[in-house]
Order: structure tokens, then C-alpha cells, then sequence
């Protein structure tokens, strides 16, 4: 057993409320200077729709991920080394500038240096890549709150329910996707890269490009199936989000998570077994990748592992705080996390809490919440979002809310108990209560800082970054 110690997201969709305060926030940090104006390391987008860049979910033709070849072993969706090679000058699967958008400004010295004239000038768009005029068709959030219009049809979620889905009036459905990097445990982006620029850091899992190692060959941007890798067109180097890590290195949370207005983001370490992730990546049925996935999560509080830990260099500070992570609780312990596509064999290590709302009531009135299958965003849509289609698990984690729900709510009118057997105990329902409703920032943002790390545990990251280890019990 070889432990690794991760930093991890969690984002409880119920209370987005799509005010794209995180997407300002990472950009402005991130991503203002000239060759990123099209990057978007977080954006939210509305669902159903075809997202950003457009229908980037669509793996046939963006052919990225990992894929199980004949003999059962992982190998990349892009194809083997020779033939991605062999696509190095023209690649097929490769975005384009029109599936993000072409950046923009608008000419406004005309305003201000424009004569008198009989017609008021108008300030036309112009492209900052070309410097010509142009017209504007496409941009980030283009389809924002159209959830019934056309960009909702084109949904491959949707595409693969069939034709049961009224796009009518009072059948239509919306919530909001906020994306961003997963910092996946087995990511393509790592493996796709020639030049070895792309890499996971050992100490937390953040998943960084190099720039002085990349070369611009931009075989990682298809071959992460999320596309959260984007390409500089002015530096021509490789760019994605770099989850806050100066920020994280000082016990502070990353800047969506912060400045988000919703609360609904939670952050914290957990700990995995590494010699398994692998093995779990390859697991056949795709539907039982996310099981797989929650069983390489160890448990903090498990002596034994706590030893492997030690063992392995994880400082007290990590371990201390992988024990109070809300992570862990609501990926592991309560089980109400999913990870977003896990057909992809990545392994993302960023999870959503799946909505609720907007629910349809039921007529009787003994009865406080609809069943998970009553809900009007369907079960199957969400089900091939986060649980490569499987709807029982889907439905399972739906209920488990549900509970808590209800639960609170006859605790507050002293009722009698919940009826139907639930998984999860009043305590854990409770708790469940208490950190995504009452939580408070101490309670929602668990991160460890290196000021905190112990000598030892210093000496085995350095060692790890390519330093010769002090001690010399570093393997």
C-alpha cells in the first residue's frame, strides 16, 4: 500500500446559483493577459446544454480519456504514441478556436475620435487574435439560461435518453454545472504529454504544466476528455487550472472557492492508495468505476493506515486535517459526492453533491418529499453525468438527501421517524445537516499548510521533488 495524500473539491449543486462570481474571480487571478482571453480555467455552465468549449462531453468525436484496448489494459482514447505522433501537425480530435470562441474587443476609438456626423458612430467588434473586424457569433456562456432552447437539444446527456424529453414549456428543466480542472488520480493530460512538461505534484495531488518543459505540442488539450487544458496562442504553451496552489501552500482555499457567493464549495485532503489506481481505472464496467473510485479513498482515522502514512512521509498536519475534511464525510463516510463522468478513467478527484430542486410536489399530504425518481431534473439525465448511466446508484445518493430532509424536518415538528429504511443514522443525517447548510469557513475549507508540515515530512517532499534526501530513509 502506497498512501497519497490529495487535495480534493466537493460542489453541492443545490445551491449554485449561477452568478458566474467564481469564473470572474479565477479569470481576473488567472488568466488576464493577452493569448488567454479564451480561457475559462472555471465557468459554469447551464444544463441541459452544450457547454465550454461547445459539446465537449462528446467523446466520439473529441476522442479523449482513457479507453480499455483489447487485452483489457488502459490505453489513451487518442491512440497509441505512434499515431498521436503521427497527428502531430494536423489532429483531427483537436479543438478549435470557433468551439471556444474568438476574442474580442470592440473598436472604440472610433467613439472617441470619430468627427461630427449626421449618424452616431457605432463601436464594431474586432478580434484580438486577427485585429480585423468581426462578427461576433459564439462567446463563454453563450447559451446561458436557455435550458429550452436549441443548445439544450444538443445535449449529449439528453441525446442518450432517447425521446421521452418535452422540451415544453412546463417540462423544461435547468440547474447549473460549475467545471474546472479535476486533478485527476490517473489524468490522460499527464500521460499524452511528449515533453513530460505536464505533472501531478507527489505532496497534493495538483495537477501543474511547466512551462519551461512544454513545447506547445498540445496533445494534452484532446486527450483530457473535460477539456480543461487550453493553449496560449501568444506564449504557444500548454495553460490549465493550477487549483490556487500558492494559495493552498498557505491554508488558503482556491479563489472560486472562496469567492463563491453560494457556499457550495468544500475543500479538504483525503488520502488514496496509489498501487491500486490503476487497477481501479481499469475496471470494466464502466458503471462500477465510481465504487472503485470511493474504495481507493482510505480512511484517516484507520490506525494502519495512519501508520502508512507516517510511513510515507505525510506529515501530522495532512493527517490531522485528511481526519476533519468534509471531503471525506461527504464522498466516503455519507456517500453523496459523485465524480463527473467517471466513464472517462480518470479518476477526478473534484465531486458534485447532485440537485434536488426544482422538485415536483405530490398531492397527498402525508407525505413531506417526493422519492428520487419524482424529481424534475431526471434521474437518467444525472445519471449519465455522474454515474456513467447508472441510475440505482444515482437514485441512492438522491434519497440519502432526501433523508436528511426529511428527517430535519419532523425533528423540527416532532414527528414520528422516518418510515422506509434509510442508510445513513440520525447522527450522520444530522451532521450532514450541520455542514451543508450551517457550515461555517473553518468548517468548509480543512487545508494544511507547509508552515505546519513537520521537519521530516519536509524532507521527504523535497526529496520527492528531486532533492537528495537528508535522512536518507526517503525510497
Amino acid at each position: 500500500m502506497k498512501i497519497k495524500a490529495q487535495i480534493s473539491m466537493v460542489l453541492n449543486l443545490d445551491k449554485c446559483l449561477g452568478c458566474h462570481t467564481c469564473s470572474i474571480t479565477c479569470k481576473n487571478t488567472w488568466t488576464n493577459r493577452e493569448g488567454a482571453e479564451y480561457m475559462y480555467f472555471n465557468n459554469v455552465e447551464t444544463r441541459p446544454g452544450v457547454g465550454y468549449p461547445k459539446n465537449w462531453e462528446n467523446q466520439e468525436k473529441w476522442k479523449g480519456g482513457w479507453s480499455l484496448d483489447k487485452s483489457g489494459h488502459l490505453a489513451l482514447a487518442t491512440g497509441s504514441k505512434t499515431n498521436r505522433l503521427m497527428k502531430l501537425f494536423y489532429h483531427p480530435e483537436q479543438p478549435e478556436l470557433t468551439d471556444y470562441f474568438e476574442p474580442w474587443t470592440y473598436d472604440y476609438e472610433t467613439l472617441i475620435h470619430s468627427g461630427r456626423k449626421n449618424n452616431q458612430p457605432v463601436a464594431r467588434p474586432r478580434s484580438l487574435v486577427t485585429k480585423q473586424k468581426m462578427e461576433v457569433t459564439w462567446g463563454p456562456n453563450w447559451d446561458d439560461d436557455l435550458a429550452g432552447g436549441e443548445h439544450a437539444r444538443a445535449d449529449v446527456n439528453l441525446k442518450k435518453m432517447g425521446d421521452h424529453i418535452v422540451f415544453d414549456y412546463e417540462e423544461v428543466f435547468m440547474r447549473y454545472l460549475p467545471r474546472l480542472c479535476n486533478h485527476c488520480l490517473n489524468p490522460a493530460c499527464v500521460a499524452a504529454c511528449p515533453s513530460g512538461a505536464i505533472y501531478k505534484r507527489d505532496e497534493d495531488g495538483v495537477v501543474l504544466v511547466s512551462q519551461d518543459v512544454c513545447r506547445g505540442w498540445r496533445h494534452c488539450v484532446p486527450s483530457c476528455p473535460y477539456k480543461k487544458i487550453f493553449y496560449n496562442w501568444e506564449t504557444n504553451k500548454a495553460e490549465k487550472c493550477v487549483f490556487c496552489y500558492p494559495r493552498l501552500e498557505n491554508g488558503l482555499p482556491q479563489i472560486c472557492a472562496e469567492t463563491c457567493v453560494g457556499r457550495m464549495r468544500y475543500v479538504g485532503v483525503v488520502l488514496y492508495d496509489m498501487d491500486k489506481v490503476e487497477e481501479m481505472a481499469s475496471t470494466v464496467n464502466e458503471q462500477d468505476i465510481y465504487e472503485h473510485t470511493v474504495d481507493l479513498l482510505l480512511d484517516p482515522n484507520n490506525p494502519a493506515v495512519i501508520d502508512a502514512a507516517r510511513e510515507a512521509g505525510i506529515s501530522e498536519a495532512w493527517l490531522k486535517a485528511a481526519q476533519k475534511s468534509p471531503v471525506y464525510k461527504l464522498v466516503k463516510e455519507w456517500k453523496v459526492a459523485l465524480p463527473l463522468h467517471p466513464e472517462y478513467r480518470t479518476l477526478p478527484m473534484v465531486w458534485y453533491i447532485p440537485p434536488l430542486s426544482p422538485i415536483l410536489q405530490r398531492v397527498t399530504s402525508d407525505v413531506y418529499l417526493p422519492d428520487a425518481h419524482e424529481m424534475r431534473v431526471p434521474v437518467q439525465y444525472l445519471a449519465n453525468m455522474f454515474t456513467a448511466g447508472n441510475v440505482e446508484t444515482l437514485s441512492n445518493t438522491l434519497q440519502r438527501i432526501l433523508d436528511m430532509r426529511e428527517y430535519m424536518r419532523r425533528r423540527e415538528t416532532n414527528d414520528e421517524p422516518i418510515a422506509h429504511d434509510v442508510d445513513l443514522t440520525e447522527k450522520q443525517m444530522y451532521a450532514m445537516y450541520k455542514l451543508l447548510a450551517l457550515s461555517k469557513y473553518n468548517d468548509r475549507f480543512v487545508i494544511p499548510t507547509d508552515i505546519d508540515m513537520s521537519q521530516e515530512g519536509r524532507q521527504h517532499m523535497q526529496h520527492n521533488r528531486g532533492f537528495a534526501c537528508p535522512t536518507g530513509g526517503c525510497k
